[in-house]
């Protein structure tokens, strides 16, 4: 089942989370399967990004939703993954091209969205309670390093983006195969303020400069992607941090775990509708017979017969009972 483990080290300005998306990220697979199937490549893509914007979302404790999104001029157009306050995810992919062969199942980001060096990271916090007028926060950052290198994995993109950022060193490892999708992060705290620290260390907190972060985002770095999706967490934070002294907290599982979620609906695909206007909607049925959305995310698809589409504008938008289907 998926979970998330929070640690920290004693008396360091440091702390850390691994999240391992088992069951959530293969119904995302097999949801997307019935549709028109990801390559692989891009299928580990989207579960890096989901197992990092699950502990982006747990870093923060935002109060609304997370969209990490990946996009620029290559074959993948975009990709982006939304995560909720209860760490509900959800993950998809607008393809335009065909991506080239890969034999490990792996290509880099400028194969896939930076061909032409324009690809772009953007994070966008959406808060559930936004007032009228209130816009999302977004940052946004290019795929390339201070020096217009290119980067070449999601994990280096999100290191360069806390940096520039938040101002903060961070260290991610990121791995996804058809089973689990998983992600260790190590972050260096802001000393003032925080309990853990205690009064044995002086106030340095210079970007790059913390020989305790340093060291251990050293020994983060050695972990393997095979280590990351293969072995489970208590195994890995010993092997890791075996001279240190780690505070590991009670994990998140069950129904408290990652889930896959996805929030559309009928109502939702209704309302949209009708934004189209009546006429627009019987020039579809007058065509197909029906109208019929698929939702991007979770491949669930929404059929609208010409009964539905006539209440979509009668009565309130009030479809009649026993008219609607659901595939």
């Amino acid at each position: 089942m998926s979970e998330l483990h929070k640690f920290l080290f004693e008396g360091l300005p440091v702390r850390g989370m691994i999240v391992r998306l088992t069951d959530g990220w293969q119904e995302l697979l097999r949801r997307r399967e019935e549709g028109e199937p990801f390559d692989a490549p891009l299928r580990r893509l989207l579960g890096e990004m989901s197992a990092a914007g699950v502990l982006m979302q747990a870093n923060i404790k935002f109060n609304g939703a997370l969209v990490l999104q990946i996009f620029g001029d290559g074959p993948v157009k975009l990709a982006v993954t939304e995560v909720q306050p209860d760490l509900a995810f959800r993950s998809t992919a607008k393809v335009v091209g065909e991506l080239p062969a890969s034999d490990n199942g792996h290509l880099p980001l400028e194969v896939m969205v930076n061909v032409d060096g324009k690809g772009r990271c953007a994070i966008t916090l959406d808060p559930q309670d936004r007032q009228p007028g209130q816009q999302p926060y977004q940052g946004v950052v290019p795929l390339h390093g201070d020096q217009k290198e290119p980067l070449h994995k999601l994990s280096e993109v999100l290191e360069h983006y806390m940096l520039q950022s938040e101002q903060l060193d961070t260290r991610l490892v990121l791995a996804a195969n058809d089973e689990v999708a998983a992600g260790l992060l190590i972050q260096r705290i802001p000393l003032e303020g925080e309990g853990n620290l205690g009064a044995k260390l002086s106030q340095e907190d210079e970007i790059g400069l913390n020989e305790h972060y340093n060291r251990i985002a050293h020994l983060a770095s050695t972990l393997s992607q095979e280590e990351l999706l293969t072995l489970d967490v208590d195994t890995i934070l010993r092997r890791l941090f075996w001279e240190e002294d780690v505070r590991h907290f009670e994990p998140m599982a069950g129904p408290t775990a990652p889930r896959f979620a996805c929030t559309c609906s009928r109502e939702r695909v209704a309302q949209m509708l009708r934004g189209l206007g009546a006429e627009e909607i019987e020039s579809i049925i007058a065509e197909q017979g029906q109208v019929d959305i698929g939702c991007e995310f979770c491949g669930q698809h929404y059929q609208f017969d010409p009964v539905d589409a006539a209440g979509l504008f009668t009565d309130g938008g009030v479809t009649p009972p026993g008219s609607s289907r659901l595939q």
